[in-house]
């Protein structure tokens, strides 16, 4: 877990500047499980668009690199990436980096976690989702125990399907106390979904549950998508957030300074905690502080 100040999220530690958040997400779109829910299951690249993908991952870090302000990165990748040395590279040099102040990743935990190792703690986060009907308990534990070995913070999480509530008490049971498990709302049609006994012992696991399954209205909303927040494609092309399309510039090309500025929201609603954690309305920034990005909340004094 990690227990850091909220205010580290607007300034890195020893320095007035501000730190940059970039949401990355490459061309890479496939995935070695095959979740009936999801449109990347079981997809295979094609070793040329995983070269292009791995070439785009590599100009990103040279550019990260060259950089002097602060900076934070989550890779948000559509299909799985620590199945892909390219990835796990990518974390370790920008670990390394003195700027980058974080470096994270949304992964199912399937892939080596050997190389963590070699990487300093405190800089490198885990998103981390379970699949039950994927992979099996034991295994994933084991791996969550691995993380903790390396001293890598990391959070867990389940989507709240009702045919895994089984598999969610077990994990929840298998995790230490300490071990944040997020869930994600598999149908947001509230009690015509979940139950409200359901929802009560969802929200118990989670206490951030409700704003999954009953997103709160983000339009003219105040976010820092657009002034602290950059969303950046493989190609370098600049968003807000990655859930509006309107381009902003381009990470090789733009002035950043330029583009960085504030504006309320203008989606009807935002459903997915990399977007509404971002939102100035809502307690995220609070409530997690640098553990935001990976989702895990900074633990109480």
């Amino acid at each position: 877990m990690l227990s850091l100040v909220p205010e580290a999220m607007a300034h890195d530690a020893g320095s007035d500047a501000p730190v940059l958040t970039l949401l990355y997400r490459g061309t890479l779109s496939s995935c070695n499980y095959d979740c009936h829910y999801c449109p990347f299951a079981k997809r295979q690249d094609t070793r040329a668009t995983m070269q292009r993908d791995a070439a785009e991952v590599q100009r990103f870090v040279a550019w990260l690199a060259a950089q002097q302000r602060p900076m934070r990165v989550l890779f948000t990748p559509w299909g799985e990436a620590l199945v892909r040395q390219h990835y796990r590279q990518a974390m370790t040099e920008l670990a390394a980096m003195p700027h980058v102040a974080q470096v994270a990743l949304q992964t199912n935990l399937s892939g080596p976690l050997s190389w963590l190792a070699k990487v300093s703690p405190g800089k490198l986060s885990l998103w981390c989702t379970y699949h039950p009907d994927q992979t099996t308990l034991e295994r994933f534990i084991a791996h969550c125990d691995t993380l903790r070995r390396y001293g890598i913070a990391f959070s867990v999480g389940v989507v709240a399907m009702r045919e895994h509530f089984d598999a969610i008490r077990a994990l929840r049971a298998a995790l230490p106390a300490d071990c944040y498990m997020w869930l994600n709302a598999y149908d947001r049609r509230g009690s015509r979904y979940y139950s409200a006994e359901d929802i009560a012992w969802l929200d118990a696991i989670d206490p951030w549950f409700r704003y999954n399954r009953q997103p709160v209205t983000s339009l003219g909303k105040p976010c820092r998508g657009g002034s602290e927040v950059l969303s950046v494609d493989g190609q370098g092309n600049l968003q807000r957030c990655h859930f509006l399309p309107q381009k902003l510039g381009n990470l090789y090309e733009s002035d950043l300074d330029s583009i960085l500025r504030p504006e309320p929201c203008s989606r009807k609603l935002c459903d997915c905690f990399i977007g509404y954690a971002h939102r100035q309305d809502l307690p995220f920034y609070q409530d997690f502080g640098t553990g935001v990005l990976a989702r895990i909340p900074q633990t109480p004094d």
